[in-house]
This record gives C-alpha cells, sequence and structure tokens, in this order.
C-alpha cells in the first residue's frame, strides 16, 4: 500500500495535469458510477488525505478514490499510448483538452457532495503531510491505548494518515525499539511522531521512501525488505515477521542487535 508521501506526490501530479481545467471526457468503469458523466465539469482541486486522494469539482461533487495496494492514477498527453495496464484494468478516465488521467485497478472509487468529505476521511488522525498537521495531537492518539504494539499504532490511520508499512519498519529502527514494543514503553512518542513527519517531508518529492539519506539501489532502507540481509549499522542478519491479526499481519522487519524490545513472539 502506498505511504503517504507517494499519494502526495500523486495528487500534486495530478493537480497539476487537470487542476482549473475543463474534463473533455469523464468514464467512471465501476457499476455505481457506471451512469455519472462528469464531463463539462472543472476540477478545481485534486488534493491528499493521508492515503487518499479527493478530486474536487466545480458543481460541489468530490470524486474519492484509495488505491491500497494495486492502484495507480498515471497521466497522458493526448495520443500517448495507454501503458498502465490492460483496459480490463481501467476503473477511471478523466481527460481535459491537454491531459489524461487513467485509474488502473482502483479498489475504491466514490462520488460525494464535498460537503460530506467528512464521511470517508474525517476519522482520519492528523495528516503528517497535511496543511493541519498537528503533532501534540497525534501524540495523544499514539498513548490512548498505551499497550498497543507502537507497530500497529502507527499503521493506525485514526491515530495519525500517512505511515504506511516501509515507515513503520523504518520509524522503529531509528527509534531503537521493536515493532511489538508497547507503545507507552516507546521513549518520547513525540520523537518518534517528528521523525515521521521529518522523513515524509523529505521523501514527498520523490520516489522510494529513502530513509538512510544514502540513494544507491540496496541501500535506501535500514531494515525494510532487507529480510536475512545484513543490517546496515551493525551487520546483524535482519529478521522479519507479520504483525497483526492472522489473515491481517503486515511483513516487519527489525534488527534484534539494534532495536530493544520484544519479538513476534513475545520475547
Amino acid at each position: 500500500m502506498p505511504e503517504g508521501d507517494t499519494i502526495w506526490l500523486t495528487a500534486q501530479r495530478l493537480h497539476e495535469a487537470l487542476g482549473g481545467n475543463v474534463l473533455v471526457q469523464s468514464d467512471l468503469r465501476v457499476p455505481r458510477l457506471a451512469t455519472a458523466n462528469l464531463s463539462g465539469h472543472r476540477i478545481d482541486q485534486v488534493v491528499p488525505r493521508g492515503k487518499h486522494l479527493l478530486f474536487r469539482l466545480d458543481n460541489a461533487l468530490t470524486l474519492h478514490s484509495h488505491l491500497r495496494m494495486e492502484g495507480a492514477w498515471l497521466i497522458y498527453r493526448h495520443g500517448e499510448r495507454w501503458r498502465g495496464g490492460p483496459a480490463h484494468q481501467i476503473r477511471a478516465v478523466l481527460a481535459t483538452a491537454e491531459r489524461t488521467a487513467v485509474g488502473y485497478r482502483l479498489p475504491v472509487l466514490d462520488l460525494l457532495p464535498t460537503a460530506r468529505e467528512d464521511s470517508i476521511v474525517g476519522h482520519l488522525g492528523p495528516d503528517l503531510l497535511g496543511p493541519d498537521w498537528d503533532a501534540d495531537e497525534a501524540v495523544r492518539r499514539l498513548l490512548a491505548a498505551p499497550d498497543r504494539p507502537i507497530g500497529e499504532a502507527l499503521l493506525d490511520q485514526r491515530n495519525l494518515a500517512g505511515i504506511g508499512n516501509v515507515y513503520k519498519s523504518e520509524l522503529c529502527f531509528l527509534r531503537g525499539v521493536t515493532p511489538w514494543t508497547a507503545t507507552v514503553q516507546v521513549p518520547e512518542p513525540q520523537r518518534m511522531v517528528s521523525l515521521a513527519h521529518r522523513l515524509l517531508e523529505a521523501n514527498k518529492a520523490r520516489h522510494g521512501h529513502i530513509t538512510t539519506g544514502d540513494v544507491r539501489r540496496g541501500r535506501t532502507h535500514w531494515v525494510y525488505d532487507r529480510a536475512h540481509q545484513p543490517c546496515l549499522r551493525c551487520g546483524i542478519t535482519v529478521r522479519v515477521a507479520e504483525q497483526g491479526p492472522p489473515g491481517e499481519g503486515r511483513v516487519t522487519y527489525w534488527c534484534p542487535a539494534c532495536q530493544s524490545g520484544p519479538g513476534p513472539d513475545g520475547a
């Protein structure tokens, strides 16, 4: 699932391509929106909210999408070949006189009054890349469930919006605790929240979620996606396990030497 900085960058590129322009074509290929026609309406804004994308139109409607694991929005010039996947994977086409945005494999696509956006994003915690970012509120929400493992708490978008599996693993490494450490036992949770904000801000205009400061291939992350490889800091083998409820767990990486606290078995 894309991290919040990826969604922020996607929103920026969609807004640059479509924002302020009238749609000359709209094709929403999901059954409940099959008869909706947005042609002739202007897209005023494309804005991110956590991991959600909101296309706000001049008719007081918002087209909402969420990419989850497989979705993608790609932008093409007129006449350019669409390369995002086969036609049967296309869920949305939004075209202006100069650009076309094509949504592939979108698992979530809704059309609702802009005034009712809170019905789909109002539950989210402070947005790490939003104009209303509130670090103190994010810390308060995290500590509201003090015994919850910090890895699960960081992924809960109701606490703070924008962290995915990459940043979960990397934040825990950088703060020296395993993802199974109880939130209340994390030293100075304010510093973890501040670090999350700095990392997403640093990466929002580029791809790759670089957390080490090293852009070389294989060295961009401390532990994420480095199972059974040497830790870049100490050389001990990076471990991997699932974290979360059975069937819903997320693959989690950690260094048993650089990070203190319990492992997946509680030991």
